[in-house]
């Protein structure tokens, strides 16, 4: 196996667990959801969660990595302003807390960069 074969196995195993917890623990991430999204905050913590379970599969798989990397890389853009969110409103909690929901915001770009790298190493659909 090689490393960016264990890099995209660890990037699903990431993304499986973040989409696990949106079942097993889901109000924590209710309280993440914007306010401005129609539908209920739950509907949206589900749904979230079902996409990452999704694209955890498609980037496990080394047939279809690189449509879901690509997929993860937007996921991760996507729940951005969930962790803008998170953010303002854990803006008047003790310093830890708050240490670690503004740490969120600048760790998007690494996990967006750590999908990106995995879809340009995943073997191309025409090289199989």
């Amino acid at each position: 196996m090689t490393a960016d074969d264990r890099s995209a196995r660890a990037l699903a195993r990431l993304l499986a667990g973040a989409g696990t917890l949106h079942f097993l623990a889901p109000k924590p991430f209710d309280a993440l959801v914007p306010r401005r999204l129609p539908g209920t905050p739950r509907a949206w913590t589900y749904a979230s969660g079902a996409a990452e379970l999704a694209v955890a599969a498609a980037v496990a798989l080394p047939r279809t990595r690189r449509a879901g990397a690509l997929a993860a890389a937007g996921l991760f853009a996507a729940v951005f302003p969930a962790n803008v969110k998170m953010a303002r409103d854990w803006r008047h909690r003790p310093a830890p807390l708050k240490a670690l929901a503004y740490g969120r915001l600048p760790a998007q770009l690494p996990l967006v960069g750590w999908a990106l790298h995995t879809a340009r190493a995943a073997t191309p659909p025409s090289a199989k």
